[in-house]
């Protein structure tokens, strides 16, 4: 049965990677560089937008983040409406609010301006205005949207989630305690502004946890099996410049370079994913932040290199390729894989990253595990196909 299992995982796969190659991958127009904010409002004039919906949360809006932003708006003439009630794990009242919002003040564009969840927020929101008869439930899953969605422009202030570049708006339901993903093309950000002053005001721990959550990314996607040429020097490109870079912004957060440098190194990582997907790393963090709130950042460091060892010599290779791109030695492709994974979790302690989640619950795990496991068979193209007691061994580790 097991057998028949992976086969029928590896089939689908297949034809997933048939599938894409008729999808429009083209990434979205970037402004980047120091002080880049400021040169939105002009781009939005010229592109006719009018009003839009800024969809943040209340932290950066404290933090005066949004400051630059709300001038040039003004300056250039253009009104805008803010929806600053996303939580951490977009809700889909969140999603909801935002969208009632913009219905109710016109607006005829989107700003998602901030991490993960405000983009997440405002992509789901923005299908929701394309498909007013349909549900954010009822879109979760592959290609459920299907519709142009209006004007969006994504602004991160972290530099983890590529989210301004993929095709994917992650939702959390309280009530059942569970993430899960709307995934099609058309959420993918029209234009996205890397400027790295907006993240100078990161604490290090949430520079630490955005950057490995990058890492993570830039790693799943190029040890997977649906690579394409261009995916794979992305991901390598990632995973050099945070090697480079990610310990400098943790313990020196206004180094605009090597600000920059993460950026586009989240950047890269994104593109490179919603191309090749991810992995059982995602999947674990998915459900244990639906479960307990860990924040995904968080959760991607701490099971990357655990999920690493379970893959063995079936991503050694791969591996090797990562660790020969990081610079961390010679040997064989055992040994560069292993000094990989051994490069990470040094990467995490030095940054104060914890090597279990201990709030993980014994009782949880079989739960837990059959999410996991429904999320990443047979989507996601890993090295090596999990079963479901393999997951609990791993869970069970974490917890530890």
């Amino acid at each position: 049965m097991a057998y028949l299992s992976k086969m029928y995982c590896r089939t689908y796969q297949s034809i997933v990677r048939l599938g894409v190659r008729f999808i429009n991958w083209t990434p979205p127009e970037i402004i980047s560089g120091v002080g880049s904010i400021k040169k939105l409002p002009g781009m939005m004039v010229d592109k006719g937008m009018k009003h839009p919906l800024i969809v943040t949360d209340k932290g950066l809006m404290g933090l005066h983040l949004l400051d630059s932003l709300f001038e040039g708006l003004k300056a250039r003439g253009i009104a805008y409406t803010v929806y600053d009630g996303v939580q951490p794990n977009p809700t889909i009242d969140n999603i909801e609010q935002a969208r009632k919002l913009y219905a109710g003040e016109h607006c005829d564009s989107f700003i998602a301006f901030g991490g993960g969840s405000p983009m997440d927020c405002a992509k789901a929101a923005a299908a929701r205005i394309t498909r007013p008869g349909k549900s954010v439930p009822q879109m979760k899953g592959l290609l459920k949207v299907r519709k142009k969605l209006p004007p969006f422009i994504a602004v991160p202030t972290t530099a983890g989630t590529g989210s301004e570049t993929t095709i994917v708006a992650v939702v959390s339901n309280p009530e059942t305690h569970e993430k899960y993903a709307v995934s099609d093309p058309v959420l993918r950000p029209k234009y996205a502004v890397l400027d790295p002053e907006l993240t100078f005001a990161l604490p290090p721990h949430i520079t630490s946890t955005t950057g490995m959550d990058a890492l993570t990314h830039a790693v799943e996607a190029y040890i997977g099996r649906s690579n394409t040429k261009e995916t794979e020097e992305y991901a390598l490109k990632a995973v050099k410049l945070i090697f480079d870079s990610i310990y400098t912004t943790y313990s020196d957060g206004n180094n605009a370079g090597a600000r920059e440098n993460m950026l586009l190194a989240s950047h890269y990582a994104g593109i490179a994913f919603t191309r090749a997907n991810v992995g059982y790393v995602h999947a674990i963090a998915h459900s244990l932040g639906g479960m307990y709130g860990v924040p995904h950042g968080l959760a991607n460091a701490v099971i990357l290199a655990p999920v690493l060892e379970y893959y063995g010599a079936s991503a050694y290779k791969r591996l090797a390729r990562l660790a020969e791109c990081a610079e961390l030695g010679g040997g064989s492709d055992r040994d560069k894989a292993l000094a990989f994974i051994k490069a990470v979790k040094e990467l995490n302690s030095r940054m104060g990253i914890p090597a279990v989640i201990d709030i993980i619950k014994k009782s949880d795990i079989p739960v837990i595990a059959k999410r996991v496991i429904k999320e990443g068979n047979p989507f996601y193209p890993v090295p090596k196909i999990m079963s479901l007691s393999e997951c609990e061994t791993i869970l069970e580790n974490l917890s530890v």
